[in-house]
């Protein structure tokens, strides 16, 4: 297990600075990287008439998260600075902050046309369609989500494998985004990715829910709405927002033409964009809450 105090460090210094767009400029981020060599596998070994395309799967995931981990590892051995400041690289609180209160803005001033070009940018369904209250329910929706995907769950195998767990799960974070889908195309390449992806997510998951219900009140929406989502893992955090802002996430959806049924979280109203900044308000304290909890844990580990 690495030290609390870097992987605070690192959640510290991400939430100041994130990925500077100087840098982006230059040097594009490591999970863009991720992603060119996973589309180019893809290309080559997912071909409609390749047998064993289960194997091809596993072995692709296989050789991103062994370079990924070796990544992490060869940079571990240069001290804690590198430690923190790589650390950054895997999480995303600053740049999930950023997107949706790009979102949140143009809500708040009645500009919807502007809202759902910024929530298009966070979300995979349709979104010319969504009024208001539709556009607030899928930025926060993904905000409960990327909760956990971008920060709960990063930081928690950081502390647990150091750089070569938050590199390795990034890459199968990544991997399962690209080719973890059950269109016929990735139903078996990408079956391996999701499977270890929901693995991945387990604890991190119940953790964000956690969370969020501690700080939010959400405690009885998580525990009686979690389980209705497709995922195994999602669930906890987004019924855990729904319950601690006493709104209704979920519903259907229409995602490439098609209208998706999707489960509902909470009880509430529909959410308004006053109910999206107080979304963003409570990720904020979520995630400040993380720090502390890793300052404290650093302070147990000198004991």
């Amino acid at each position: 297990m690495l030290d609390p105090w870097l992987v605070g460090a690192a959640l510290a210094v991400e939430a100041a600075v994130g990925y500077p767009a100087l840098l982006q400029k230059f040097v594009p981020h490591p999970v863009v990287w991720i992603g060119s060599v996973l589309r180019a596998l893809d290309n080559g070994w997912n071909r409609p008439e390749a047998a064993h395309r289960k194997f091809s799967g596993l072995l692709c995931l296989l050789l991103v998260v062994a370079a990924a981990g070796g990544v992490g590892a060869a940079l571990a051995q240069l001290g804690p600075i590198v430690v923190i400041l790589a650390g950054t690289l895997g999480l995303a609180q600053r740049s999930l902050y950023d997107h949706i209160a790009a979102v949140a803005a143009p809500l708040e001033r009645g500009d919807l046309t502007a809202a759902r070009v910024a929530v298009a940018k966070v979300v995979g369904r349709d979104v010319e369609g969504l009024d208001e209250s539709g556009v607030a329910s899928a930025a926060l929706e993904s905000l409960a989500e990327s909760f956990n995907d971008g920060i709960v769950a990063p930081a928690f195998w950081m502390f647990v494998g150091g750089l070569p767990g938050l590199f390795a799960y990034k890459a199968v974070n990544t991997a399962d985004s690209m080719i973890g889908h059950m269109e016929p195309r990735w139903r078996d390449f990408g079956w391996a990715s999701a499977r270890v992806d929901d693995v991945m997510n387990w604890v991190p998951a119940r953790i964000a829910g956690a969370l969020i219900a501690l700080l939010g009140g959400g405690w009885r929406v998580m525990w009686a709405d979690a389980g209705k989502h497709a995922s195994p893992n999602a669930g906890w955090p987004e019924a855990a927002m729904a319950g601690a802002l006493k709104v209704e996430l979920g519903g259907p959806a229409v995602y490439d033409g098609v209208l998706h049924d999707r489960p509902r979280f909470g009880a509430g109203p529909r959410p308004s964009p006053v109910d999206l900044r107080r979304g963003l308000r409570l990720y904020m304290t979520a995630c400040i809450a993380m720090w502390v909890l890793f300052a404290l844990g650093g302070l147990a580990w000198r004991l």
